[in-house]
């Protein structure tokens, strides 16, 4: 279960940057993680909640953004957003590919006053 380990992470940046902000509490959070990064969102959100309590970011919304997985194909060169668990090409079917997006994880915002 990653999902502690990331939360725990995102609680660190969050109040670094809420404090280098001047931020007495941060009210909405937007994470974007890769759909290969294979977060539970129901799960993180749990466990974002317990890395937060009795900090200036308990109770914040938390919102999550899933980015597909994108290919880009070394024989015909097309992009495909993938829509199943085959990493091919749905072009000509090709199966030498590049993973061009889905694996990314970052803070996209975060809000407060």
């Amino acid at each position: 279960m990653h999902e502690i380990s990331i939360a725990e992470n995102l609680k660190e940046l969050v109040l670094e940057a809420a404090e280098k902000a001047h931020l007495s509490r941060v009210s909405r959070i937007t994470v974007c993680f890769g759909q290969m990064v294979q977060i539970v969102p129901d799960i993180f959100r749990f466990a974002f909640s317990e890395c937060v309590r009795d900090t200036m970011a308990m109770g914040a919304e938390l919102d999550i953004e899933i980015i597909p997985v994108k290919i880009k194909c070394r024989n015909c060169m097309e992009e495909l957003t993938i829509q199943s668990d085959l990493f091919m090409c749905g072009n000509c079917e090709s199966d030498d590919i590049e993973i061009i997006e889905g694996k990314e994880l970052f803070v996209k915002s975060i809000e407060g006053e």
